[in-house]
């Protein structure tokens, strides 16, 4: 049973950087691809980001690429969002995510085996 914890939400306003965090535990870490979902109020839960066991590959929902960045550090057991250039439509509970299976495209949240509980990401105007 894999355990995964976010952290590192809050409140920015437009224009401005947030790097999300999501702890790992309770399994082998490299052992899963992982992931960066987000749900806004009122809308389907969408991917934003993924990257395999290594690291050595990554892929971004259209609307995120050259803006965010995920990567992951096995010695910590840690997946990262880091985020910038943040504007209100990005506003939605972030959701780090992950499964044993790779794929080089946007998931479906239907496929995640373990999913975190949800950090809260607000951007002003």
């Amino acid at each position: 049973q894999v355990q995964l914890v976010e952290s590192g939400g809050g409140l920015v306003q437009a224009g401005g950087s947030l790097r999300l965090s999501c702890a790992a535990s309770g399994g082998t870490f490299s052992s899963y691809v992982m992931g960066w979902f987000r749900q806004a109020p009122g809308k389907e839960r969408e991917f934003v980001a993924s990257i395999s066991w290594n690291g050595a590959s990554t892929y971004y929902a259209d609307s995120v690429k050259g803006r965010f960045t995920i990567s992951r550090d096995v010695t910590s057991n840690t997946l990262y969002l880091q985020m910038n250039n943040l504007s209100p439509e990005d506003t939605a509970v972030y959701y780090c995510a992950a499964r044993r299976r790779w794929v080089a495209g946007p998931w479906s949240s239907q496929y995640i085996d373990y999913w975190g509980q949800g950090t809260q990401v607000t951007v002003s105007s």
